[in-house]
């Protein structure tokens, strides 16, 4: 498993992107997060998706917004029918495209206000995933100018939706000057590569070419938490997905996800999932 800074691929026939996901094996625990907003409907599919410091069950037609550079995977345990593919459709889209294509519309503004909750991710009411899929399925089919106009429905849809529950605890800092912004890209991809194996702060000053301090500054603007907690919640993010899919024993998950003592991982895990290793796994039994 490695967590990644994903890149999108441009889209020449579109100022937005898109992919009809399918997979005959499970949804892989993959760690990442980009610029993007994202939205998701997962489909005969149940599992654990994972978001900021989210970890929650999903099952059939679960619709899912994340907001821009918020870590997030999921990962499954089962498919609904065993016979078809895990299947997730996604729409992705910028903010910066979405306050040019709608920021000045009056019509839009319930959708911008949608957008701003969703920096910390939203999972939408029960049904209403189910609702869209018409939709969101016929979308990948549309030529362009139509493929947009469904997509600018949808989020008007979605927007209207009052009840959807916010996920993460805190949001991800937006993105600022493009220096700054590199560096903590090259910060937290190494940090998603890494973190089983154990990250200096010696090695992250060096790669954003700072000093420790103006590390941490740098880090809690863009994260709005510190680095030690930032890898905390990632390795005990991985460790829930471990728990719950694997039998792997719970020491041996400890060392894998990046702690040396057994006795911290119970504490960070109690901490931030308010109980043990053991009591999480049993849910899934």
């Amino acid at each position: 498993m490695r967590p990644y800074l994903e890149k999108l691929p441009v889209q020449l026939d579109a100022s937005w992107n898109m992919l009809n996901r399918r997979l005959e094996e499970a949804i892989p625990f993959q760690w990442h997060h980009h610029p993007e907003f994202e939205l998701t409907l997962t489909l005969n599919s149940r599992g654990q998706r994972f978001i900021g410091d989210h970890v929650g069950e999903y099952g059939d037609a679960d619709l899912v917004l994340v907001g821009p550079n918020l870590p997030h995977t999921w990962s499954s345990s089962d498919k609904i029918d065993p016979t078809r593919p895990h299947r997730a459709l996604v729409l992705w889209f910028r903010n910066d495209w979405a306050a040019r294509v709608m920021g000045e519309l009056v019509e839009f503004r319930p959708v911008m206000a949608l957008l701003a909750r969703a920096h910390s991710g939203l999972r939408f009411t029960e049904g209403l995933g189910e609702q869209l899929r018409p939709q969101i399925e016929a979308i990948f089919e549309l030529p362009p100018a139509r493929r947009l106009l469904s997509l600018l429905s949808i989020l008007d849809q979605l927007a209207a939706d009052a009840a959807a529950v916010p996920l993460a605890s805190r949001p991800a800092q937006q993105a600022g000057a493009t220096e700054s912004r590199e560096r903590i890209d090259r910060i937290l991809t190494h940090i998603h590569i890494n973190y089983a194996e154990g990250v200096t702060l010696a090695e992250l000053a060096d790669i954003a070419a700072l000093s420790e301090s103006g590390l941490h500054r740098l880090f809690l603007k863009h994260t709005q938490t510190t680095i030690s907690d930032y890898l905390s919640r990632l390795r005990i993010g991985d460790s829930c997905a471990r728990l719950s899919g694997s039998d792997q024993p719970i020491q041996h998950i400890a060392v894998a996800v990046g702690f040396n003592s057994l006795a911290n991982f119970n504490r960070q895990f109690k901490r931030l999932r308010a109980m043990t290793p053991r009591q999480y796994r049993q849910r899934f039994r």
